[in-house]
This record gives structure tokens, C-alpha cells and sequence, in this order.
């Protein structure tokens, strides 16, 4: 297509987009996002205390957790001391017979661990279970 400029003279115009740096920014974004959605994906990392007796525990259960620095989690959220009884109150729908799941890094401090369950209590959750990995047990086939 050609068009004449206010001189007189012709001149083509410029039909094609250069697409490479749009290609150059998805790419970009495209290795953020490999990078990142891993680190999205994994929960709170807990070294759990192991024993013999351990309860599975399913994804519908409410689940607190005391990370090593001893941030307290209902669920993936972080909650503050003095409102977990209310959190979890709501998490349950007032229902406060259901069963709450602690899972508490073993590092973590009992006094920290005695904190959550007494405002647990507090709230008038009674049915608390401690979430532990299994016991792994040598084989004595020797």
C-alpha cells in the first residue's frame, strides 16, 4: 500500500509488526511463573515429632500449625494468638465438638504448644488430636 506524503512523493507503509519483544516478555513471564508456582503450591513446612500411634488426617478437617518461628496457621492463614479460638470457631461453624488437628514443629517450645491448646480450650474446643509422622521401625528379619 503506498500513499503520498505532503511533498508528493510516495512512500510504502510499514505492514509488519515486529513481535520480538513481545515474544521476549512472555518468555520472561513464563519462566517467572515456572519459578514461582512451586513455591505457591507447598504448605507450611513442619518437622512433625514421630511416634508409633499416628491418626491420618483428611483435607476437610480444620488443621493448626506452629511453624519452627512459632507462627500459628489455621489452615494456610495466619492467625494471631489471641484470635485463634474465634478462627477456628468460625472454620467450624460454631460447632466446637468436631475434632481440631495441632500440628506443631517438634522444635517448637511446649510453652508455645500449651499456649494454643489453652486458647483452645478457652474457646471451649475440648476435642484436640496431635498430628505426628509414623514411627519408622526396623525390620528384625536378619
Amino acid at each position: 500500500m503506498a500513499f503520498a506524503d505532503p511533498r508528493g512523493r510516495t512512500q510504502s507503509s510499514l505492514s509488519e509488526i515486529n513481535i520480538t519483544p513481545f515474544v521476549d516478555v512472555v518468555l520472561v513471564l513464563l519462566i517467572i511463573f515456572m519459578l514461582t508456582a512451586p513455591i505457591l503450591e507447598s504448605g507450611i513446612e513442619v518437622d512433625l515429632p514421630k511416634t508409633k500411634t499416628v491418626k491420618i488426617v483428611s483435607d476437610e478437617k480444620v488443621v493448626i500449625t506452629i511453624d519452627k518461628k512459632q507462627n500459628i496457621y489455621v489452615g494456610n492463614d495466619a492467625v494471631n494468638i489471641h484470635r485463634l479460638g474465634v478462627t477456628v470457631l468460625d472454620q467450624l461453624k460454631g460447632a466446637g465438638t468436631q475434632p481440631v488437628f495441632i500440628r506443631c514443629d517438634q522444635n517448637v517450645t511446649f510453652g508455645a504448644f500449651a499456649r494454643v491448646v489453652d486458647a483452645l480450650k478457652q474457646a471451649n474446643l475440648t476435642t484436640l488430636n496431635i498430628v505426628t509422622e509414623p514411627l519408622e521401625t526396623k525390620s528384625s528379619g536378619q
